[in-house]
């Protein structure tokens, strides 16, 4: 796909530093039309219309949208505002996420409501986008569809929890079963970081668990370093504009899970 025309929605794209601004801003800079900027907590919306005047300035027009996309009609209300506003849908990249960090060992802390909005949030969330979506990422005649997972959906790894890491395996099961189900005309790909410095690391950890953390991780990743948001972003980039690529998971982790 050349992204030169096109428009894109980015769930979860409302942070000052993360890997949803970072994609919607690199959608712009290679030539999109119009990039939709998600957010569901109301206290978000500045930092949601920052990402968008980052990218109006990369040359992109911007929509800042809230909605929640654990609720179904809030996603098909947000696609149906970037189809009026925009006149088109050519890819998705689902990265809202929520998570609440519960040790693996500690069962009994992890009750319904845990389970429910993580996988609200994480799984239904990316189905009911896609789903939404769909009939217009059909239309365009090259629709994309980026999810992005986890390692800990790979190998339960990290200091997530088990509803999260869970979530995220279906995010990868989900993008194999609906690549089949939506092709020929849309793509269904994932992308599973690492480590990835920013803000949701941040936020989660704590300033200093995250410095112990991230340095730890660093002397375990063969590349010697902890993924940013732009690699990432770059990684999502690849998915959407490679036209022959369909129910693939690309790890972006630096060699974390090949390593010794």
């Amino acid at each position: 796909m050349d992204l030169k025309g096109k428009v894109a929605i980015v769930t979860g794209s409302a942070s000052a530093a993360g890997i949803g601004r970072a994609a919607a801003i690199r959608l712009s800079q290679e030539g999109a039309a119009g990039v939709v900027i998600n957010y569901a907590n109301p206290a978000s919306r500045g930092k949601a219309e920052a990402v968008a005047y980052e990218v109006e300035r990369a040359g992109a027009g911007a929509l800042v949208h809230q909605a929640d996309v654990a609720d179904d009609q809030q996603c098909r209300a947000m696609v149906d505002a970037a189809v009026r506003k925009f006149g088109r849908l050519d890819a998705l990249v689902n990265n809202a996420a929520t998570t609440v960090r519960v040790r693996y060992e500690d069962l009994e802390a992890l009750t319904d409501e845990t389970w429910d909005r993580i996988f609200a949030v994480n799984l239904k969330g990316t189905f009911y986008c896609i789903r939404a979506a769909a009939p217009h990422l059909s239309a365009s005649g090259q629709g994309a569809v980026v999810n992005v997972s986890s390692i800990a959906g790979v190998r339960a790894v990290g200091a997530s929890s088990i509803p999260y890491a869970a979530s995220k395996a279906a995010v990868i099961n989900l993008t194999m079963l609906l690549a089949r189900a939506l092709a020929p005309t849309i793509r269904v790909n994932c992308v599973t970081p690492g480590f990835v410095a920013g803000q949701w690391m941040e936020d989660s950890l704590g300033r200093e668990r995250y410095e112990t953390a991230r340095e730890r991780a660093s002397q375990r990743i063969p590349l010697a370093r902890i993924a940013t948001p732009e690699d990432v972003a770059q990684a999502i980039l690849c998915l959407i504009t490679s036209d022959f690529i369909t129910g693939h998971n690309l790890v972006c982790d630096g060699g974390y899970l090949i390593r010794d």
